[in-house]
């Protein structure tokens, strides 16, 4: 049974174990810097909001927070990431209904937003069939300096 819930600081090194490679953590995290790191996670806790895990038992197995928040207007939902072993469960769909709930609800927000590369097929039909739209494409230069498109979604309360 996993639960969600808000992110403790003894969180931080078992989410920073949730991205095994450069490839998969620029995925994630585009403008960090791989590995990730504590210190990067407190970095974010400074600036970011609702930063989120999901356990399984006591394991760390997912990940994800808002970002860019435009008060009365909009967030992103950002560096989800879910445990490459419990991938192709749901937990992801769910991790993400938790956080556009989040920027809904708590935040009081009427729209979320969520970007995905090109690549990232499963992600982008996973997102489409929960109901976000693309509304724009920025041009990226990826960890092995190839141009690729980051997609941005967005999806409305209501």
């Amino acid at each position: 049974m996993s639960i969600i819930r808000k992110i403790k600081e003894k969180d931080y090194g078992e989410v920073c174990k949730l991205m095994t490679s450069k490839e998969e953590f620029f995925l994630v995290c585009p403008r960090g810097t791989y590995p990730l790191t504590i210190e990067q996670i407190e970095e974010l806790s400074k600036v970011r909001k609702e930063l989120t895990v999901i356990e399984e038992g006591n394991k760390i197995i997912g990940f994800a927070n808002l970002y860019d928040y435009k008060p009365m207007e909009f967030a992103f939902i950002g560096n989800v990431i879910i445990d490459i072993n419990y991938r192709f469960k749901g937990l992801g769909k769910k991790l993400i209904n938790h956080m556009s709930e989040a920027a809904f609800e708590s935040q009081k927000l009427p729209e979320v937003r969520i970007s995905v590369f090109n690549s990232n097929t499963r992600a982008m039909l996973l997102y489409s069939g929960m109901g976000f739209m693309p509304y724009d494409i920025e041009s990226i230069i990826d960890s092995n300096g190839a141009k690729v498109a980051l997609i941005h979604m967005n999806k409305m309360r209501g």
